[in-house]
């Protein structure tokens, strides 16, 4: 594909956490953005709100929601390349509001697919590392099982299959990119390196966390994104799930650890069962095997965990009220 100067994209979900860090990526390298945002009453467009004027200024914002056909439709309509971001994402929301997940992920992602086919765009499909489940060998590489052990990775599983049925039965090209556990700026309390700092830099002399023993592979919000660029970008990526992760592991609990001493804090650690996962739910490790990307596009992390989780720290410490006000998300 070349260049992305000048490139008309489309970013669903571009207002999130990751899709955020995105869309500075794509107006960065001179494409041309379009955003389909969640759309809401308060005319608040999540992290866009608070982009550079750069950002603000380079992108259309496009209010809507991915249920809705029609709509998607119309903001595929003239794209070259579609980035599908756009999903229900919190898992323990989902024990108790499954059928949303289907809705929002299965059936929005049919969606996009049907109006990239229509239009002629290529189509870069966002999933997850949770779709493998509790690791049977690490590390995991795009062959490893896939285990529904909650109704979101159900509903991802699902939108990956949606996604990819599209390249088989009528030659759309899709990619399919699966990030591991994404953290860094802008990512709200509702994930864990975000909770354990905001109750860090709160003074708090417990730790409130659910499960400390999982291990999992965090990768920097940047070198996700350029992931994602890398493989949209790649020819060898279409009709295959590609993983993008750092190849480390950390449990739970040495996390803490490690960001107690970055930010010079100590902490009990108390056990908070509002947390906790059903007991068949809980994915005790996740472990990355990049190669196939490294392979086929090039791309390697390059933010180190140390490095990225003391810039994600210096971003939690100077927006702690917006954290502290809304408190731990399901």
């Amino acid at each position: 594909m070349g260049t992305w100067t000048g490139k008309r994209v489309l970013v669903t979900g571009g207002e999130g956490f990751i899709g955020s860090h995105l869309v500075d990526l794509l107006v960065q390298q001179g494409a041309q953005v379009t955003v389909l945002v969640y759309y809401n009453s308060f005319g608040r467009w999540g992290w866009l709100d608070t982009a550079s004027e750069e950002v603000r200024n380079a992108i259309t914002i496009l209010p809507g929601d991915v249920r809705d056909a029609r709509r998607v439709d119309e903001a595929v309509e003239g794209q070259e390349v579609v980035f599908h971001l756009a999903a229900l994402i919190g898992i323990p929301y989902s024990y108790h509001a499954a059928e949303s997940y289907v809705q929002t992920n299965v059936t929005g992602t049919f969606h996009v697919a049907e109006a990239c086919r229509r239009h002629g765009a290529r189509m870069i499909h966002t999933s997850t590392s949770e779709v493998y489940g509790t690791a049977l060998r690490v590390p995991i590489d795009e062959d490893h099982p896939l285990q529904p052990q909650s109704p979101y990775s159900a509903s991802k599983i699902g939108a990956d299959m949606m996604a990819l049925s599209y390249f088989h039965a009528h030659e759309l090209p899709v990619a399919v990119v699966r990030p591991f556990n994404t953290y860094g700026p802008r990512q709200s309390t509702r994930a864990v390196i975000p909770t354990i700092l905001a109750q860090l830099y709160s003074g708090v002399k417990e730790l409130h966390l659910g499960s400390i023993s999982p291990k999992r592979d965090f990768n920097y919000a940047t070198d996700t994104a350029s992931g994602f660029l890398a493989l949209a970008d790649c020819d060898e990526a279409l009709g295959r799930a590609t993983n993008i992760g750092s190849g480390r592991e950390i449990s739970i609990g040495d996390l803490v650890e490690l960001l107690c001493e970055i930010t010079g804090r100590s902490v009990e650690i108390t056990t908070d069962e509002d947390r906790l996962r059903p007991t068949g739910s809980e994915v005790e490790r996740l472990l990355c095997d990049h190669s196939l990307a490294t392979r086929i596009s090039g791309w390697t992390p390059e933010i180190s965990l140390e490095e990225g989780l003391r810039r994600t720290a210096e971003w939690v410490e100077s927006h702690l009220v917006e954290l502290e006000a809304g408190g731990y998300h399901i």
